[in-house]
């Protein structure tokens, strides 16, 4: 070129230089002037005391970044927060030195709660009214899972933080790992098609779905009615692990565990070995000390046991009741030898009535006893005749005898 002025129209010979480019940008937006526009406010924060965020069309997947200096926001009435519906006059503003489009914020007021939100509350309503949300479908976590699905971008930080945190608290564990979009029109539809062929998987014990953060919109397929659905009828365990607190995607109520990060969810779903190994040896301690103080007790209570005099001298109790036992015999024959003694004096004394009272002794003094023929004892002589038959009784043996003559 022999001009030191750029050409108006450029060519591949004669082409413009950046920067006059970029001026160019910034003449042709700067007579764009100030506008009224009305949008999405997907994101909002403050920094230095002004605020920063995006406003994305009601209608369209289109975004721009925004600023409201302080001295503007200052003269807001309202207080404003992401998912809000606004209109807001700005001025976009070409920087030419970095090649960046944004809109200063003038003025910024409600049109009233935004449309996205209102139909994430919405459904959110829906589904909770299903019962989708109940605690009672909630299933436990396992204890210790040997295999976990993981769904999350690929080469993601959600993904190096779930694995490098569950492999530090056991290193045994292992992973099934789906890549998926998790941003994007097709971010609900490959993230439903991993969940469900991790919950197919009969070696898979509970389910991460990682994704490290990000703003409102880019949550937004974390909330889709299809996504939550296939959620709902799965079978394992599943981890929510969006990791944005500000926000609460459906997601998060329709899953079994959410966590706040994914870091987070590698802590709740895996436990750390270096935990259980010392509570195993508190338990192994606290069994040990217990089983020693039932086997102290048991052998003191056997030492008293053995210490009492049934069992410290065993024969004393048949040297007692032997003493015992000769003692009633030596009663015992004493007893007998007494009561024989008094029925041998009553023996002879009845002896002696009986022989003062028995016939014999009288016929032992020389009577004898008369009988007749028939037997009867003749007391009288008037009782016999002459020529009747007697037998005489003596004190030893009888004769026979013929009554002569009747005295």
């Amino acid at each position: 070129m022999t001009s030191t002025e750029p050409p108006e129209r450029s060519s591949p010979e004669a082409p413009w230089p950046v920067a006059m480019m970029s001026g160019k940008l910034k003449e042709y937006i700067d007579r764009l002037g100030t506008v009224w526009v009305e949008g999405e406010v997907t994101q909002w924060g403050l920094s230095g005391g002004n605020a920063y965020g995006k406003l994305k069309d009601l209608e369209q997947d289109v975004t721009l970044s925004f600023r409201v200096w302080s001295t503007t926001l200052q003269k807001l009435k309202e207080e404003f927060r992401q998912g809000d519906r606004v209109v807001a006059l700005v001025k976009s503003e070409w920087w030419p030195k970095g090649g960046t489009l944004t809109m200063q914020v003038f003025d910024l007021r409600h049109v009233g709660i935004g449309d996205l939100l209102a139909k994430l509350e919405a459904l959110r309503r829906k589904l909770s009214d299903e019962g989708l949300f109940a605690v009672e479908r909630k299933q436990r976590l396992p204890f210790l899972p040997t295999c976990i699905g993981l769904v999350t971008g690929k080469d993601s930080d959600a993904e190096k933080d779930v694995l490098r945190n569950a492999q530090l608290r056991w290193p045994a564990v292992q992973f099934r790992i789906r890549h998926a979009s998790v941003q994007g029109d097709r971010a609900w539809a490959e993230v439903a098609g991993a969940i469900k062929a991790l919950d197919a998987d009969p070696e898979v014990d509970v389910i991460i779905v990682a994704r490290g953060g990000g703003d409102f919109q880019n949550l937004l397929p974390f909330s889709d009615e299809r996504l939550i659905r296939v959620v709902a009828e799965c079978r394992t365990p599943v981890v929510s692990a969006i990791g944005h607190e500000a926000d609460r995607p459906l997601l998060d109520d329709v899953a079994d565990l959410r966590a706040s990060t994914p870091t987070d969810a590698a802590k709740r779903v895996v436990p750390d070995i270096a935990d259980e190994l010392a509570r195993v040896r508190q338990a192994r301690g606290r069994m040990l000390a217990r089983v020693t103080g039932m086997v102290t007790t048991e052998i003191d209570r056997i030492g008293h046991i053995r210490s009492r005099p049934v069992l410290a001298s065993p024969d004393r109790i048949v040297t007692d009741r032997a003493e015992e036992l000769t003692r009633w015999v030596a009663r015992g024959a004493e007893l007998l030898d007494y009561a024989f003694e008094r029925a041998g004096q009553r023996v002879v004394e009845l002896r002696a009535q009986l022989r003062a009272l028995s016939p014999q002794a009288t016929l032992e003094r020389g009577y004898a006893i008369a009988r007749l023929e028939s037997g009867a004892v003749l007391r009288r002589a008037d009782d016999a005749a002459s020529g009747d038959r007697l037998r005489l009784t003596l004190a030893e043996g009888e004769v026979a005898a013929t009554v002569e003559s009747p005295g």
